[in-house]
């Protein structure tokens, strides 16, 4: 088995669009900002959109498309409609991984929001509802790994069998507390064939309620390079986890033995709704075919993080989209898509 990294060539993008049924604070923001993250992936690849009301969708997207001046083919985009609870693709979509013989697996994982958070009855079957409604090519199988809890946020791969991840979220209670670590280990290295776990024993960004994922800490942006959130402000609350989390990177090795090249990422001004303060997070990057989509926080912090990100992907445009209106649930860009290996996604993609 494989679990490739995310630079390497797509087919496609999930996205699961917000509507009346999901918990949204201004929806009508946050329908902006999906629509626009639509704009940014259909530019380079496919896009597939898992909704509640297929004809509603269509709709409004093609309004946002007039209002806000987008180049969003709807007609391009393949819809499967389906009941959720929420549209964090990110942890209830399915996992891609190769077979050593070129097999195209889809792993179902249980999604249990968050460690039984939130409601995610509906989210927990929406892998096998999309898999059967004939979104995948022929040669996809869909693999049933219950009862293995794991969101796709809480894993980071670098294609060659080094897998980074947190401790806090992988070992915390109501997701697998009936393994050890060790067992937990176990299980990872056999699901994806992998050679090590690096495991982050540090690290939080306040607001966080996925117990600390590793997407909004550090990244993978090539086998040798790691992109991470730094905090060098000794006052803010995040600091001394992130400082910690930064020299524990620095000690980490290449499996042949080198440091990683560490690109640290500025954390962004503190934003904060109803008193509480969001995990907002420039490590919440997607990278497509292409272009890596840079979260934005409308500050001026929203550069030096683009151009810091440009030093990891030299060969690929830097688009920063403003996606403040996500923090208000708590997640980010990356957060609200999943994307999937070329090959995978059908026909039906329409590129």
């Amino acid at each position: 088995m494989r679990l490739p990294a995310e630079w390497e060539k797509q087919s496609g993008v999930q996205l699961t669009w917000p509507d009346t049924t999901t918990p949204w604070y201004e929806l009508e923001k946050v329908q902006e900002c999906y629509a626009k993250i639509a704009a940014a992936v259909l530019g380079h690849e496919a896009l597939m959109i898992v909704t509640s009301s297929v004809e509603d969708t269509r709709e409004r997207l093609a309004e946002l498309s007039g209002s806000l001046s987008l180049d969003i083919d709807i007609n391009a985009i393949a819809f499967c409609e389906c009941p959720i609870n929420d549209t964090w693709a990110r942890d209830h979509g399915g996992i891609s991984v190769h077979g050593d013989d070129g097999e195209k697996y889809l792993y179902d994982f249980v999604f249990n929001g968050w460690g039984l958070k939130f409601a995610s009855d509906l989210d927990n079957q929406m892998t096998r509802k999309v898999f059967f409604s004939g979104m995948f090519e022929e040669d996809v199988m869909c693999v049933d790994m219950r009862p293995f809890v794991l969101e796709g946020g809480s894993i980071d791969s670098d294609g060659q069998g080094t897998l980074l991840t947190t401790a806090e979220c992988l070992c915390s209670v109501n997701r697998n507390e009936y393994l050890s670590r060790e067992e937990i280990e176990g299980e990872l290295r056999q699901a994806f064939g992998l050679k090590r776990v690096l495991w982050l024993e540090h690290g939080g960004i306040a607001g966080d309620d996925t117990d600390s994922h590793v997407d909004i800490m550090a990244r993978f942006c090539s086998p040798d390079t790691i992109a991470y959130t730094q905090c060098t402000d000794e006052s803010d609350e995040n600091y001394a986890g992130l400082h910690a989390m930064e020299a524990q990177l620095r000690e980490f090795r290449t499996e042949d033995g080198k440091p990683y090249r560490l690109i640290p990422l500025p954390l962004p001004e503190p934003l904060w709704l109803d008193g509480y303060r969001l995990p907002a997070s420039y490590a919440n990057f997607l990278i497509i075919n292409g272009a890596v989509l840079v979260p934005g926080s409308g500050s001026p912090l929203d550069d030096i993080a683009a151009e810091r990100l440009q030093e990891a992907f030299p060969d690929r445009e830097i688009k920063v989209i403003d996606c403040r209106p996500l923090l208000s649930g708590h997640g980010s860009l990356h957060c609200v898509t999943m994307q999937f290996p070329e090959g995978w996604l059908g026909p039906a993609q329409g590129k």
